[in-house]
């Protein structure tokens, strides 16, 4: 496995408004954006702001049992690189939150938690590249 993080979620209260906060202080959102979801490029990393209860359901989290409303994402260049990683992950002592799935937007994706507690997004999303050194670079 190659380490990197390549996305870090902020589950908010309010999607666009959390968007024109952060498109006020200077951050342009990237074209993959919708309603539900907004990405900003960050260097070689992006940053997504979702819905918090929508992102605990995803993550397969109680969102009121603690849940801090952030996942760290680590995308992986295919379906088979989430299978092998998700498998290291528990082999390495994290909790499996929600196994590998095909996703309603085209990607296939698995959660964990750490030993901690923090919830990492294991994913494959064809829309997003990856650069040869595994830098994610969103759509303009």
């Amino acid at each position: 496995m190659q380490p990197r993080i390549t996305l870090i979620t902020l589950g908010v209260a309010d999607v666009a408004r959390a968007r024109r906060f952060y498109e006020t202080v200077g951050w342009v959102a990237s074209s993959a954006s919708q309603a539900e979801v907004a990405f900003f490029q960050a260097n070689g990393l992006g940053l997504a702001l979702y819905g918090r209860a929508a992102l605990a359901a995803d993550a397969g989290v109680d969102a009121a049992a603690g849940f801090a409303g952030v996942t760290i994402a680590q995308n992986l260049r295919s379906r088979r690189e989430v299978d092998e990683t998700y498998a290291e992950a528990l082999a390495a002592g994290a909790t499996p939150t929600r196994a590998p799935h095909e996703t309603h937007w085209g990607g296939y994706v698995a959660y964990v938690a750490d030993p901690d507690g923090h919830v990492w997004e294991l994913a494959f999303n064809p829309g997003f590249a990856l650069d040869d050194a595994g830098n994610l670079h969103l759509p303009a």
